[in-house]
This record gives structure tokens, C-alpha cells and sequence, in this order.
């Protein structure tokens, strides 16, 4: 069963760990996956762009999703071996797939317009979409050992959306950060 693992846009800002990171996922190192890019730089040139000129939530949360899909193409750039896939959720046998979010760009009414939506909840709406075991979060910034998804949140570390989407994915949560993998998350408490 294909876990889903999101990369963070911040990883861009360090290339030996992200070219290790998405060689090892292309090599199944880690299992089948799909990977969930963050929005990156792109997603903050959108926030920037929101504040001057004034546009909605909901325009700014599909710039968002374009911002997920140019870093779902530059992670390629890197690890060709990547399978690009705007429907991860479809049987494929790629040990490794991106996911480029485009077709939500339409909506979707499980998934609000707003910056309390970004990456990380989207990622935990793909795991519990596809079924998936695990949701690995990849960030540039490590967390506490047994936080949950509410503390997390609290902390910044993922948005504030984050726990209401763990509450409704039953699989493990972890975060992997510059330290290492972070122990299970407990959603019960989200």
C-alpha cells in the first residue's frame, strides 16, 4: 500500500538533503509512495501578491495549488524518476509518484479556500483518500517528540487546518525533520 509523503517547499532551500530525500523515495527505500509537494517559495510569492492586490481566499488557495504543482515540477527536475500524477488516488505501479493537485483548482467541497488549508492538510486529504497507511510530513524544522496534530498547529509547524484533517485520517502521522523521523503523532488528541 503506497504511503503518502509530503516534501516541504522549504527543502528547496537545501539540495543535498532534498536530492538524497527524493533519491531515496524513487529507489523505494521507503516503500511506495506519493509524494505531496509544498508550495515553497511560489506559495509565498502568492501571500505577497494576495496582501497587494487584494484578492480572495479562495484565488489565492488555487495560486496555492499552481505554487504545489511548479514545485511538483522542479522535484522532478531533480529526481526524474519521479511519476507525475494528478491522480495519485488511481492504481499505478510507479514505486514513486508526485501529485500535482490541478484538479482541485475546481474545488472541492471537503477542503475550505483558505491559507488554514495548505500542503499538510492537503496531504492528509490524499492519505485518507488513497487509503494510505502513513502520512510522513518532510519539513526543514523539527518537531517534539509526541506532539500531536493540535500542538503542532499551536506551534506553527503545520497549518491550522491540520487537525481537523487528522482527526479523519485513521493512519500513523510522523514528521521527519533535519533531526530525524519524529515518533507516531497521536491524532485522538487533535
Amino acid at each position: 500500500m503506497r504511503r503518502v509523503v509530503k516534501v516541504g517547499g522549504s527543502l528547496l532551500a537545501d539540495p543535498g538533503r532534498l536530492r538524497d530525500l527524493l533519491a531515496a523515495l524513487a529507489d523505494g527505500r521507503h516503500g511506495p509512495c506519493a509524494i505531496v509537494p509544498g508550495g515553497g517559495p511560489d506559495a509565498d510569492a502568492v501571500r505577497a501578491a494576495q496582501v497587494a492586490e487584494g484578492f480572495s481566499d479562495a484565488e489565492a488557495h488555487r495560486r496555492a495549488l499552481d505554487a504545489m504543482g511548479h514545485t511538483a515540477r522542479r522535484l522532478r527536475a531533480i529526481e526524474d524518476r519521479l511519476v507525475p500524477s494528478l491522480a495519485p488516488w488511481e492504481v499505478d505501479p510507479a514505486t514513486a509518484l508526485i501529485w500535482d493537485p490541478a484538479l482541485l483548482r475546481a474545488g472541492h467541497p471537503d477542503i475550505p479556500e483558505t491559507w488554514d488549508v495548505t500542503s499538510d492538510s492537503l496531504a492528509l486529504w490524499l492519505a485518507a483518500r488513497m487509503g494510505a497507511p502513513a502520512c510522513i510530513l518532510v519539513k526543514s524544522a523539527d518537531a517534539a517528540p509526541g506532539l500531536d496534530a493540535a500542538a503542532l498547529s499551536r506551534d506553527g509547524l503545520v497549518d491550522a487546518a491540520f487537525p481537523a484533517f487528522a482527526r479523519s485520517y485513521p493512519g500513523i502521522i510522523a514528521v521527519w525533520g533535519p533531526g530525524g523521523p519524529v515518533p507516531v503523532l497521536s491524532r485522538r488528541a487533535a
